[in-house]
């Protein structure tokens, strides 16, 4: 498998692990934190791993993300397989709901975050927040935004939308469930049953139009819900032959990539940062500047 070649270099600061004590978890919050090792007022994204992974995933999206002048933090879940945690855990089954305490946390340590990493302190502008997750990590922080779980009554559950965070980036992102989840899915994620009317953070949603999953009898189109059912998610890139990976976003030479493509990855890359650019008040232009361009064979940009 060939490997994704990265960003232009720009030098950084990377520090991991961070550790935010949490004895009521049962393991303590590893945090990794990555910035740029120049500039002032620099955002922050607080990036979600998909099921398996850790506080390491998403380096083709972080290099680029923190090249472009933006501080990244990324916790591991106890999902995360460095953990080991079976099912027989009796955690296991509130790993969902443990995300969301998990970048709750991370949100109310933000300082002592930044203070881990030399140099860092006072060039962070923590008000401009933004959130981003991929797969099971989309679900997670789309709470935060303002997506509900909807109980076995059939109404939405808790309301987790947390008001600090200014913009959302929704990578392949389970979508509603209309008594189309596998057995599987509804066996082991019950929690898989969202309700988006209530996500109203100015968000964007990206999709591989190949990206059949295993959880759902639907096709692709069930990882646009978000975009098609939520108020605030406002734009759409979707990737022309993308599975679930994106082309590969999680890692440079993953085995798990089903769908490597550079063309695919860079798109996600420079559509997120431009949204995100534009979203969190650094450039106006960014994004208009972005979607005005065209994305040839690679995919398409929708905006509503």
């Amino acid at each position: 498998m060939s490997s994704l070649a990265a960003p232009p270099a720009a030098q950084v600061l990377s520090v991991r692990p961070v550790i935010l004590p949490a004895p009521a978890r049962g393991d303590d919050l590893q945090v990794r934190v990555t910035a740029p090792s120049a500039g002032a007022d620099l955002p922050v994204i607080v990036f979600a791993h998909g099921f398996g992974g850790s506080m390491t995933a998403g380096d083709p999206l972080v290099d680029h993300w923190t090249a472009h002048g933006f501080v990244v933090v990324q916790p591991t879940f106890l999902d995360s397989t460095t953990l080991g945690l079976t099912p027989a855990d009796p955690r296991y089954p509130t790993i969902w709901r443990t995300r969301v305490d998990d970048l709750v946390r991370v949100i109310d340590e933000l300082d002592t975050l930044v203070a881990a990493v030399p140099g860092l302190t006072g060039r962070v502008d923590t008000d401009r927040l933004a959130l981003a997750g991929h797969s099971w990590g989309g679900q997670s922080i789309g709470m935060l935004l303002g997506a509900r779980v909807v109980g076995a009554d059939g109404l939405p559950g808790e309301d987790r939308t947390d008001p600090r965070v200014k913009a959302g980036v929704l990578l392949a992102t389970t979508g509603l469930s209309r008594g189309d989840l596998s057995p599987f899915a509804q066996e082991h994620f019950a929690f898989m049953s969202p309700d988006f009317s209530g996500l109203t953070t100015p968000s964007i949603v990206v999709a591989g139009d190949q990206d059949q999953s295993l959880l759902s009898t639907r096709g692709p189109d069930w990882f646009t819900d978000v975009y098609h059912h939520s108020p605030g998610a406002r734009h759409l890139v979707t990737l022309h032959g993308g599975e679930h990976s994106l082309g590969g976003i999680q890692d440079y030479r993953s085995t798990e990539t089903t769908d490597e493509s550079p063309e695919r990855v860079d798109l996600v890359r420079r559509a997120t940062t431009a949204f995100l650019r534009t979203a969190l008040g650094v450039d106006e232009s960014a994004w208009s500047d972005l979607a005005s361009a065209p994305t040839g064979a690679v995919g398409r940009i929708d905006s509503k």
